[in-house]
């Protein structure tokens, strides 16, 4: 699946670009030795450990993904400081009644499918069978979104739902107040189910 990088903060495309290129030079590099590897046995050891190995690299990538968490909070926590001392700022609360709120294309069935498809699960424990958090953030005038935070009783959960919802590979249509566009303040309840 090829996503467009219209939503993606640089630092998540970044990480992801790098280890998709990897992902992509490691098979490679896997195909042409299997191709000239006729062992069965020896096949057999090495798709078992290309695939413990591509297991490694996801938790890699996600350890990755967090560093671009905490640049991105920390860009947005000193951006908001800073248009706080300007005299122009709006907050979102500000905003009461709407013409026409933010929406994702595709509306909010395709929104939670692509954060359950971001997701990574390998990061939770495995004795878990239901988790929630409520997702905030912020849509932009321009569609973009910022200022993702999620609550809920599983840290854990909460921060792997803040970077597959940073992820997301559409921008949203931006909310309109007397036809204007306008921030939105957006909330998203999350809940996963695991099977035992």
């Amino acid at each position: 699946m090829q996503w467009c990088f219209a939503q993606q903060n640089t630092e998540f495309r970044l990480v992801k670009e790098y280890y998709d290129s990897q992902r992509i030079n490691l098979l490679n590099a896997f195909k042409k030795e299997a191709q000239n590897n006729r062992n069965t046995i020896q096949l057999e050891e090495m798709k078992n450990d290309f695939s413990e190995f591509m297991t490694k690299m996801d938790s890699i990538q996600n350890v990755a993904s967090i560093g671009a968490l905490i640049r991105v909070k920390n860009r947005e926590d000193l951006e908001r400081i800073a248009q706080k001392k300007n005299s122009g700022y709006q907050d979102v609360s500000d905003t009461i009644s709407l013409e026409i709120p933010a929406e994702y294309p595709g509306g909010i069935n395709t929104l939670r499918k692509q954060v359950a498809e971001l997701f990574y699960f390998d990061a939770l424990l495995s004795d878990i069978s239901k988790i929630s958090a409520d997702i905030y953030f912020v849509v932009e005038k321009d569609g973009s979104i910022s200022t993702v935070r999620a609550a809920g009783d599983n840290s854990v959960f909460n921060r792997q739902a803040e970077i597959a919802v940073y992820m997301l590979p559409e921008k949203f249509s931006p909310a309109t107040l007397n036809g204007e566009k306008v921030r939105y303040s957006y909330r998203i309840p999350l809940t996963m189910k695991f099977e035992q």
